[in-house]
């Protein structure tokens, strides 16, 4: 047992149970909440927020980590008061997503790695709510010269502070290779990283490539069919029960990477949306779950994947 932050304070990692390993509340883009307050419908956001995440917990969501960073318009005192309403333990992040601010793109890494370091030490925006985990974000081409710098930023800042990092990544590409090279030249314990968004693929030999390194796997874009070519949820989940089989059900988590963002956008894509997912954050435990067991996983596999897992990621342990 260890102790992590939550965006209501510190908590034993005993306590997050049931956890979902890649999600948001909100997402928008840097600067929207504050300069542009109406093109986010906050309080409406809040109230889906609180009544989904409540939803959930009712059948067992216990916690989830929330990777949003200033880039996608994180909202720290939103996320704290859907928390606290809901009754979900959440992780947030500090670190930066694929929006990488410009300001950042010729400064060094130790200058950003400071920055990641303040939020997990001191708190986040002057709230005294602490980072719990590292988000940093590199995509379809693979690694920027400046996508470079930010994953040098979040070693560092992860060697200071012990705090893991958890990575989005375009899996067609293997840009998660890309990644954990540079993080084991900077050092980093690899267990200490979680290689994200792993199932937009189903090439097992590049992800148990990864996990042999000694990453943790996110397979947490469910449903999926977001980007075409890639998998439906049922590929997914035949290739989380590959990776079971093959005996790395100890290495692997799940999530949807799913928000409730309310917006003035077009009610007709928000419509769109929910469709694709009707399901929202139950997703997992209303359809992979079930059909994991029909390809043979057993309760104790799933409480591994869904339970343990998590809980020995936040405490370092293999």
């Amino acid at each position: 047992m260890a102790k992590i932050e939550s965006v209501l304070g510190p908590m034993d990692t005993s306590d997050l149970g049931f956890t979902l390993s890649h999600e948001h509340v909100v997402v928008s883009s840097a600067g929207i909440p504050q300069i542009y307050p109406e093109f986010i419908r906050r309080e409406e956001s809040i109230q889906e927020g609180i009544r989904a995440l409540s939803e959930a917990k009712k059948v067992g969501l216990d916690s989830l980590i929330d990777v949003s960073t200033i880039d996608l318009g994180r909202d720290i005192r939103l996320i704290e008061q859907v928390s606290r309403e809901s009754g979900i333990n959440i992780i947030c992040a500090t670190g930066t997503w694929r929006d990488i601010p410009r300001a950042f793109w010729n400064a060094t890494s130790d200058s950003i790695a400071s920055l990641y370091q303040r939020e997990i030490i001191e708190g986040i925006e002057g709230t005294g709510i602490k980072a719990g985990v590292i988000k940093v974000a590199n995509d379809a081409g693979g690694v920027t010269r400046e996508g470079e710098i930010i994953l040098r930023a979040a070693a560092r800042a992860q060697k200071s502070t012990n705090v893991p990092i958890s990575t989005h990544t375009w899996a067609p590409d293997r840009v998660g290779e890309q990644q954990v090279r540079i993080f084991e030249d900077e050092g980093v314990d690899l267990n200490r990283v979680y290689i994200g968004h792993s199932n937009d693929t189903t090439d097992t030999f590049y992800l148990e490539s990864l996990l042999d390194k000694g990453v943790w796997i996110g397979l947490d874009r469910y449903p999926g069919g977001r980007s075409p070519g890639t998998p439906d949820w049922e590929e997914r989940t035949q290739t989380a029960m590959k990776l079971v089989s093959d005996g790395y059900g100890k290495r692997i988590m799940l999530g949807h990477d799913w928000s409730v963002t309310l917006s003035i956008d077009s009610k007709e894509g928000q419509v769109s949306r929910k469709q694709s997912n009707p399901d929202g954050y139950l997703f997992i435990t209303r359809k992979v779950l079930p059909r994991l067991k029909e390809l043979g996983a057993s309760q104790e596999q799933i409480d591994d994947i869904m339970v343990n897992n998590p809980r020995r990621f936040f405490e370092g342990k293999k």
